[in-house]
């Protein structure tokens, strides 16, 4: 009896292995050779599981993609409940901290924002997927400017404007690292970024 109410238990293991080695595999070719040059064979392959299985926990490759980007989604958001948030750009410090967060994971999951870009230019869905995404980052810290009037600081543009510029500031630089065409530590690049960041929205020197 025990073996028989241990064993569903088990299959769920399992399943939750095998769809974290998918997982996994795509991200590592989608790294190696891009996302549009992946095949659904080279990801079971790669995670070492039947063909068909992929088809027990994914409908086909953009719905693994969708799920790489909802967990890519979901770390970013922890990363405003940790007690080291403060949601004040003025304070050179705050700015720090989220590029920082935001480089960190970034890059951890540089092979599914790049996949992402890759898909958009190929699948409208993907493409406004990819918008909403970013329209939803930049919704998550527009109050962070919310301190500038009373702080007697102007924006360089509007409230989202300012705010794209420092995102794209961010995969700008981080893209550039990845290809290899930039040379830098992390450390280099989060405190150049914060550097750059903070004195274009605030004209202050940190």
């Amino acid at each position: 009896m025990a073996t028989g109410r241990a064993e569903p238990g088990r299959r769920k293991e399992r399943s939750a292995e095998t769809e974290k080695a998918l997982k996994d595999a795509a991200r590592r070719l989608f790294a190696e050779r891009g996302y549009l040059n992946t095949k659904i064979t080279d990801i079971t392959a790669a995670a070492g599981r039947a063909a068909g299985s992929f088809y027990n926990h994914f409908a086909g490759k953009e719905e693994l993609l969708r799920a790489l980007l909802g967990d890519f989604a979901a770390e970013g958001d922890s990363a405003a409940e940790t007690r080291e948030h403060n949601p004040d750009f003025t304070d050179p410090d705050a700015v720090r901290f989220h590029v920082e967060q935001y480089w960190t994971f970034s890059r951890r999951n540089w092979p599914v924002l790049r996949a992402v870009q890759q898909a958009a230019l190929v699948n409208d869905e993907f493409a406004e997927l990819s918008g909403r995404f970013a329209a939803e980052q930049l919704g998550e810290i527009i109050d962070h400017l919310d301190g500038f009037a009373a702080a007697g600081l102007r924006l360089p543009s509007t409230f989202d404007g300012s705010l794209a510029m420092m995102f794209l500031a961010v995969h700008g630089l981080l893209e550039a690292v990845e290809q290899g065409t930039v040379d830098l530590t992390d450390e280099q690049a989060i405190d150049g970024l914060t550097r750059f960041v903070y004195r274009g929205l605030t004209g202050r020197d940190y």
